[in-house]
């Protein structure tokens, strides 16, 4: 396994990631210690989640797979929205919230300290000023080791760390942004803006909710079983141009004697500034596959030659 730095910060973090808002639901407690423990063997140390994933028990489910191996693992979780029983205070980053989420969270993992605690999204209800000086204490009390944000914009993210650079707080390291191939808004102006400041970034739904597995074909609808049956997410990546580039990437990935999923993750981590790639499992088998992307490293051509395919309108 590939580790990379997490952001400027010295925390190295596998090249994928574990994703498990699966867990909980789809996978029961049995599912994911096998998951777990498949994934710190093949060297990912990473485990992202958030509190409100199944209502916390995937926390919960996690703490309980990890009781023995806490040292061999990055736990990442993150806080914002409600998880039952909702009060008023339930949601939000107040430093109402975050203080008692963070306690929520550390009991139901069943850790002392949080690796990477993360805020789920921008509150524009809450002064960006409470948010930060909450995780700051957080770090000063030992609670937090890092702090990152998820699914905040460009500006939001810049402006977070500018008020924790004036008062001397702890600033995000990292960020993490929904991106994959068929989706690259954060090249606009997110991405520049990580690459300038040296934040660390952790894409999430990197095969497009199984859409970049190799498993869609055009023609055939979505496979028995699949995402792709009910999910309008994955619906809506099923076009005739996003068919075209899904053949063109199966050829290119497999004339260099990889898979098509293989692909997806080795093109996220082409860029320099991907610390880890967060890629959920609901199979053993399936972080085997993952892991096995981070063997492959694209040159420089072929990364050039992957966005002429992803860049083709035609």
């Amino acid at each position: 396994m590939q580790y990379r730095h997490l952001g400027k910060s010295g925390l190295r973090v596998s090249a994928i990631g574990l994703g498990t808002n699966q867990i909980g639901g789809k996978v029961d407690a049995k599912q994911a210690e096998a998951i777990i423990q498949a994934a710190v063997d093949l060297g990912i140390n990473l485990l992202d989640t958030a509190d409100v994933y199944r209502n916390g028990r995937s926390e919960e489910f996690i703490g309980a797979a990890i009781k023995v191996i806490r040292d061999k693992v990055l736990i990442a979780t993150k806080v914002l929205h409600p998880v039952p029983p909702k009060g008023p205070n339930d949601q939000g980053a107040s430093r109402h919230h975050i203080f008692s989420g963070v306690e929520a969270s550390l009991r139901r993992l069943g850790i002392e300290t949080i690796d990477l605690y993360q805020i789920h999204a921008w509150d524009a209800a809450t002064p960006i000023e409470e948010t930060m000086r909450a995780l700051e204490d957080l770090v000063r009390g030992g609670k937090v080791r890092y702090i990152g944000a998820s699914n905040f914009t460009a500006w939001q993210l810049t402006r977070a760390n500018a008020v924790a650079e004036l008062h001397n707080w702890t600033s995000f390291v990292s960020i993490q942004p929904h991106y994959h191939m068929l989706h690259r808004e954060i090249e606009k102006e997110l991405l520049p803006a990580c690459q300038y400041f040296g934040l660390g970034v952790l894409p999430y739904f990197p095969l497009a909710g199984g859409f970049l597995t190799g498993k869609y074909h055009r023609g055939q609808g979505a496979p028995k079983g699949s995402r792709g049956e009910e999910s309008p997410y994955v619906q809506k990546y099923m076009t005739d141009e996003n068919y075209t580039r899904l053949e063109q990437l199966e050829v290119f990935a497999k004339e260099r004697g990889h898979e098509l999923n293989e692909l997806a993750h080795a093109w996220l981590l082409g860029h320099p500034q991907v610390s880890s790639v967060i890629s959920g499992a609901t199979k053993v088998e399936q972080v085997q596959a993952n892991a096995k992307a981070a063997e492959w490293e694209l040159t420089e051509k072929e990364m050039e030659e992957v966005n002429q395919i992803l860049n083709r309108t035609t």
